[in-house]
């Protein structure tokens, strides 16, 4: 059956999909009812659509501006790097961060040919050449393996010049964790990263 092997091969292209959640996905698709599927499809054209880029951060937004940015409680004095538009929606969730964001979508990446020009860094050089001083930290919240670590000294040597403190979010030893559990990267880290009490 051409059909139920087409749409099994568009959901296997999902992050994260295996061969038997696909075959699932597309026998739901195949159960479900006229109207459901016709939901699921205008869901799908109303999203590509309507979600574009925040023109100020790179997070992902249906207007100009995404919800972070439209906030005017929000401290502009501080900006936080992410990756990816996943990782700024788990920090929000956290709600311990009171300053804005920028996307970056992406890493720097030798081994995957990924250079600096193809992610948003100099989208974020701009923004803080142009915010004239008002950025008083950018903190550094790329992911803690080699691309991400590559990525952050590329944003140290890029930002120095031009913001007085630059940061980098802590890891090593989880909130509930066993230290004798932890491998010797990860407890590395989390001595080099110690703070005062």
């Amino acid at each position: 059956m051409k059909a139920l092997e087409k749409i099994i091969g568009v959901f296997r292209k999902f992050p994260g999909v295996g061969p038997k959640q696909a075959e699932r996905f597309a026998m739901y698709v195949v159960r479900a009812s006229g109207p459901e599927v016709e939901n699921l499809v205008q869901a799908l054209r109303e999203v590509k659509a309507s979600v574009k880029y925040c023109s100020e951060c790179f997070n992902y937004a249906e207007g100009d501006l995404c919800p972070v940015c439209a906030d005017d409680h929000r401290d502009r004095s501080l900006i936080c790097v992410v990756e990816r538009p996943q990782d700024l929606a788990a920090i929000e969730k956290a709600k311990s961060f009171s300053g804005v964001y920028h996307v970056l979508h992406g890493a720097v990446s030798p081994a995957a040919g990924v250079s600096p020009e193809q992610i948003k860094l100099k989208e974020l050089l701009d923004r803080v050449k142009a915010a004239d001083g008002a950025v008083k930290e950018v903190v550094i919240a790329t992911n803690p393996d080699a691309d991400g670590e590559a990525t952050a000294m590329y944003l140290i040597r890029l930002l120095k010049p031009y913001v007085g403190k630059i940061t980098r979010i802590a890891y090593g030893v989880p909130l509930g964790g066993d230290i004798d559990y932890m491998d010797e990267v990860t407890l590395g880290y989390a001595l080099k990263g110690r703070v005062n009490i």
